[in-house]
C-alpha cells in the first residue's frame, strides 16, 4: 500500500502518534508539564515529514505542514484531557 494514499487520514495519524508519545512521556516519570511541548514538537516534525511523504497532505509548504502537525499534536493532549474529565 502506498502511504501517499492516506491524505487527511495522515493528519489523524499524527494525532494518534503524538498521543502515544505523550503517554510514553507520562509513564517515563518526566514532569507532566512538558507533555504538551513534547507532543507539539513531535507533531510539527511529523507534519513536515507527512508533507514530504504524502501527496495528498493538506499542506504544500513546510511552515503550514508544521502548523498542521503542531495542532494535531496538541489535539492529542486535548483528547487525553477529555477522557479524564469524563471520568470525574
Amino acid at each position: 500500500m502506498d502511504i501517499s494514499a492516506f491524505g487527511m487520514a495522515g493528519v489523524a495519524a499524527i494525532t494518534v502518534i503524538c498521543y502515544l508519545v505523550g503517554w510514553i512521556v507520562k509513564v517515563s516519570g518526566l514532569d507532566n508539564k512538558w507533555i504538551p511541548v513534547i507532543v507539539g514538537v513531535c507533531g510539527g516534525i511529523l507534519g513536515v515529514v507527512g508533507m514530504l511523504v504524502m501527496a495528498d497532505f493538506p499542506a504544500a509548504d513546510p511552515l503550514t505542514a508544521a502548523a498542521v502537525g503542531i495542532v494535531s499534536g496538541l489535539a492529542a493532549t486535548g483528547v487525553d484531557q477529555i477522557s479524564k474529565q469524563m471520568k470525574d
